[in-house]
């Protein structure tokens, strides 16, 4: 899908910071950074959203899920971790594209409001590369 900001991302029209790629999945981080480790992870076939993902792509991108999460935890040593997903604009999706966040938690109150309003506005790309490798070192 041409308009698709991530399959963009995933064809390589548009810059990011990997943290994880197969050859069916790509993880990287959240340019906004909710919080410190912020990564999205995706299918590398479009589908909008967990009502149109068929059960085989469900299952080898959460099949990833726990390397990705154990590797920040190794990474940053979070207090905990989020695992989040929105399906359709009433649930708060802005990306058509069926995506997961994982949001490293560092006692932080509230998950919404403030959280998400404090996200970075300009994103620091040399600081979330440096990142990448340490969580890259830790999938290893």
């Amino acid at each position: 899908m041409t308009d698709c900001i991530f399959c963009k991302i995933i064809a390589g029209e548009i810059p990011s910071v990997k943290v994880y790629e197969d050859n069916d999945i790509l993880a990287f981080f959240d340019i906004s950074q909710v919080t410190k480790g912020h990564t999205l992870v995706i299918p590398k076939h479009h589908h909008e959203n967990v009502f149109e993902l068929p059960e085989g792509v469900a299952a080898t991108l959460f099949a990833a899920v726990p390397k990705i999460a154990t590797a920040l935890q190794t990474t940053f040593e979070p207090t905990g971790l989020n695992i989040l997903n929105n399906n359709g604009e009433s649930a708060g999706q802005s990306v058509f594209h069926y995506h997961l966040h994982l949001l490293p938690r560092y006692e932080e109150t509230g998950l919404y409001g403030s959280l998400w309003n404090e996200a970075q506005a300009t994103p620091d790309l040399e600081g979330l590369k440096k990142y990448a490798l340490k969580v890259a070192h830790s999938l290893s």
